[in-house]
């Protein structure tokens, strides 16, 4: 079938040259079972219009896209991992399929999850299980409905083999999985330059992540370019932060090597939702000392950036770097008020205002233990919802009197533009939410009873919310 006019392949990554990546080759499957393709995003790059057997052969099987990467190439990296600095890393499972270009022009990389062993696999098969791809789904799909800016699952076969797995019950199924992401160059891709004192080539890279990544900044002759891309990706991982945050969203891994330095989050382990206000909630069995908890994600993603400035001084001034790296928290601070507004649905006012809400807010969520999707759900759109919080399954919390002055501060926000709770959405009295329970429900009848459509109907679920979240979307009726 003939690609859509708006498939625009490119290549921009070999720009970089092979110091940067290694031509691999995938792996060979025995089944190829297709089980989840995202046709939303397919139509963004073009590739809406091919049927299941050719989406198969280039999503299973890896049939190069034309005009697109010849060969695949699994890219290579450092990073800290839980702190402490691994040379060894690099894609052991995955690679960087394919680069296309959407309607606006923007680069985006089809990367890969599970397709086989690289020279960076230490040992590992390559392969990834089902669960985990449908994990990935789940939490992609979820934080793209609530405004997170994210990488996208874009494609999900099984692939016919027995995978032992120490966190899973085991033999587990297999799959492949592709995401697309704005790109998948990671603190760790600056790391590795500076670790291996390939001290000429940060300059290179700084440039071309600038003029791909960052178009809007301009470089003139008496501008530091290491620093304006050092501010850029401060701004941008400060912002995707505070959304985590008010999402409720722990990511589990926040090592450099999954950092991206366009900021936007991806590469999705054992994340979790919260389900409750917990500052202290860990998502990852393994992080026995809560580095990546909920509440230390602002610290980890700061810490992560001071790595990166590292890479940058022989390029950048250390005091310039350090006061954009001080500026860091303040800016943080900022776009959490941002996006606990927008989680609230409410008009943003001054500073000193919408912190003030964001403030009460979640110091009544922490201290009052209500299920963390349910305040944000019941009040959207602020005193607009207080008959429909008011009979809600949460009433009894919004009668307390340590609610009163969050009440009160609510009752006095007009919902922000477009916001209305009209929506069929808002007829559930429970919000959609992506919490342990949600997940291994729907695991159970993927695993137990191969019902597929259990899928089908939380992505549909989560589609109706970001309907509402994002437009208001049709009246109820």
């Amino acid at each position: 079938m003939p690609f859509s006019p708006a498939y625009r392949p490119a290549t921009d990554h070999t720009k970089l040259g092979d110091i940067f990546y290694d031509v691999v080759e995938p792996a060979t499957f025995p089944e190829h079972i297709l089980r989840y393709r995202n046709r939303r995003a397919a139509a963004t790059v073009g590739l809406d219009t091919l049927t299941d057997t050719e989406w198969v052969d280039h999503f299973g099987r890896f049939s190069p896209l034309p005009g697109s990467l010849p060969h695949p190439l699994a890219l290579r990296y450092h990073g800290h991992q839980f702190r402490q600095y691994n040379p060894d890393l690099g894609d052991g499972r995955g690679f960087l399929f394919a680069q296309l270009r959407d309607s606006d022009g923007r680069l985006l990389d089809l990367g890969t999850k599970g397709s086989g062993r690289t020279p960076w696999s230490r040992g590992g098969d390559g392969r990834l299980t089902l669960k985990g791809g449908v994990r990935e789904i789940l939490a992609a799909s979820m934080l793209e409905g609530l405004g997170v800016e994210t990488s996208r699952a874009f494609s999900l076969i099984e692939t016919g083999e027995n995978l032992e797995r120490h966190d899973e019950p085991s033999p587990t199924r297999s799959a492949v999985l592709v995401r697309l992401s704005h790109s998948h160059i990671r603190i760790g891709t600056f790391q590795r330059l500076a670790a291996l004192g390939d001290t000429a080539e940060i300059p290179k890279l700084v440039t071309y992540v600038l003029e791909t990544y960052y178009p809007d900044i301009t470089v003139g002759a008496e501008d530091n370019a290491a620093l304006l891309l050092f501010e850029a990706v401060c701004a941008k991982v400060a912002r995707v932060g505070a959304q985590w945050m008010a999402a409720g969203f722990v990511h589990g891994v926040l090592n450099t090597d999954n950092i991206a330095i366009t900021g936007e989050s991806f590469d999705y382990g054992p994340w979790r939702f919260l389900p409750r206000f917990e500052p202290d909630f860990v998502a990852a069995y393994f992080d026995h000392s809560g580095l990546y908890s909920y509440g230390r994600q602002p610290q980890a993603l700061l810490w992560s950036l001071a790595r990166l400035a590292e890479c940058l001084l022989e390029t950048a001034p250390h005091a310039s770097l350090s006061e954009i790296l001080a500026a860091f928290p303040a800016l943080y601070e900022s776009e959490l008020d941002v996006a606990w507004c927008r989680r609230l649905g409410v008009a943003a006012r001054s500073t000193d205002d919408d912190r003030a809400l964001r403030h009460a807010v979640t110091l009544f969520m922490e201290e009052s233990g209500i299920p963390f999707p349910a305040l944000p759900f019941d009040w959207y759109g602020g005193t607009v919802s207080a008959g429909r919080a008011m009979a809600s399954p949460q009433a009894a919390f919004y009668s307390r009197p340590d609610f009163q002055p969050v009440r009160a501060l609510l009752d006095a926000r007009e919902p922000a533009p477009g916001v209305t709770v009209s929506h069929i959405y808002f007829n559930s009295e429970i919000p959609c939410d992506m919490l342990i329970g949600t997940v291994e429900t729907l695991w159970s009848a993927l695993s137990t009873d191969n019902d597929w459509t259990a899928l089908d109907a939380v992505l549909d679920r989560i589609g109706v919310m970001s309907d509402a979240l994002r437009t208001g979307g049709p009246p109820a009726g």
